[in-house]
């Protein structure tokens, strides 16, 4: 039963990889709608043939990658228990120490280490994907850097949540998720205040922005929007990629606004107000706090069904996990992956919320600045830049868009330029 059962969780992976590699590249449709064709949404009108090329190749090999890492995820952590890994992980926590606290650290740095392991070729994959298609240009020593703090930051997170977790599910087998969720709104809110000044500068350099005139011009809009931040602060991603990005990130007091240094050595003083008024938007219409409460409220849900579908499962196919209660640490896989399948379920809700936000955004920072050209050659530079599609296929824009399209945002653009020069 066993062998069979793990005979069909990968029979099904390489199935449903097949299906995603039939879609990606020989069904789906990204060219332009005949409306759209020599506007300036199109493509062809701001990058050369072989822009055109490396974008659409680049695009659909990196979708595919999407799609494949998160299912491995599953697999994964289905096989680990099917195996008997996770038994296994236990017996020798409890051989090493006679201590509760150790020997659940013990646990999960086996089970982390051979996640780690499991996952890495896929992120290698990706990684060298970007290099090749010059995207990334961090060097191998850079990225695997990057990749061992994570390893750290995750261990320590569930250093801190898995042990109290388990205890709530020894005291409480049917209200654990509840009491789970209660604590984890804190938590939540203390890693928001801490991450842009403690945990984003274990992987950059943090400065405040050179350039004190276009300084002046940022803290002007942000002034106007009544944004509590003093500097803004620069960081240097250009060792790491050639794409463009900036935001506002941190919550009370720790709010900062951020720009890559690729994005000041690419766009102009006009296209970076533009795309900073975007991000002021996200601050005074207070979307960072209504994504925390979003996230809260899923994560409310998710519990409750993590809690129900747990039980389910090992009710029916306990004895073939080798989990004999939900309580025993044993099933903390299981508990990842159900995780993880809600999270990848709801992607396509919280995905179409933070669309909906951005375009707000959009809307926001042209009537701010007063200037579409600046704002449509910043997203034409962004395409170019991080070689996206500017239409992408139906169900990548579902599962990996939480921006609109850029057809859809240089689209709007263009109308506001009309009705501008009415």
């Amino acid at each position: 039963m066993v062998r069979k059962m793990g005979v069909y969780a990968v029979l099904a992976y390489v199935i449903y990889g097949l299906f995603f590699y039939w879609y990606l590249f020989h069904f789906a449709d990204s060219s332009l709608p005949f409306e759209y064709q020599g506007t300036k949404a199109d493509p062809a009108t701001f990058l050369n043939g072989r822009e055109l090329m490396l974008s659409e190749e680049y695009s659909k090999i990196r979708n595919l990658l999407f799609f494949l890492s998160t299912p491995f995820e599953w697999l994964f952590y289905f096989l680990i228990l099917l195996f008997g890994f996770s038994k296994a992980f236990k017996s020798w926590a409890e051989s090493s120490s006679k201590y509760k606290l150790l020997q659940t650290a013990i646990y999960l740095i086996w089970l982390s280490f051979f996640a780690f392991l499991a996952t890495l070729p896929l992120s290698y994959i990706s990684y060298n994907l970007s290099k090749t298609y010059n995207i990334s240009t961090q060097t191998f020593a850079s990225w695997m850097k990057e990749e061992l703090i994570d390893f750290w930051i995750n261990y320590g997170t569930l250093m801190i949540i898995v042990p109290v977790l388990y205890w709530l599910m020894k005291k409480s087998v049917k209200r654990w998720w509840l009491y789970a969720w209660i604590l984890s709104v804190p938590f939540t809110l203390f890693m928001m205040f801490l991450q842009p000044v403690i945990i984003d500068p274990l992987y950059n350099d943090f400065y405040p922005l050179k350039n004190k005139e276009l300084e002046t011009k940022i803290l002007t809009l942000a002034d106007k929007a009544k944004i509590p931040a003093e500097h803004v602060f620069e960081v240097n991603m250009s060792k790491e990629t050639n794409s463009l990005n900036a935001y506002v990130s941190g919550i009370g007091s720790n709010a900062r606004i951020v720009l890559w240094d690729t994005t000041l050595n690419k766009l102009s003083d006009d296209q970076i107000l533009f795309i900073m008024a975007h991000e002021i938007c996200h601050y005074i219409e207070n979307h960072i706090y209504i994504g925390i409460a979003l996230y809260l409220l899923f994560s409310l849900f998710g519990l409750y069904l993590t809690y129900r579908i747990m039980n389910w499962m090992i009710a029916r196919y306990g004895k073939e996990l080798k989990i004999p209660d939900v309580k025993d640490i044993r099933s903390l896989p299981l508990f990842f992956m159900i995780i993880s399948m809600l999270l990848f379920a709801s992607s396509p809700l919280s995905n179409l919320i933070s669309r909906y936000e951005e375009t707000r955004a959009d809307r926001y920072a042209i009537n701010m600045t007063q200037n579409p050209e600046a704002a449509i050659t910043s997203f034409q530079e962004l395409t170019r830049s991080g070689l996206t599609q500017v239409n992408p296929p139906l169900l990548v824009k579902i599962f990996r868009y939480s921006h609109p399209t850029m057809l859809e945002r240089i689209s709007m653009l263009e109308e506001f330029e009309v009705q501008q020069r009415k």
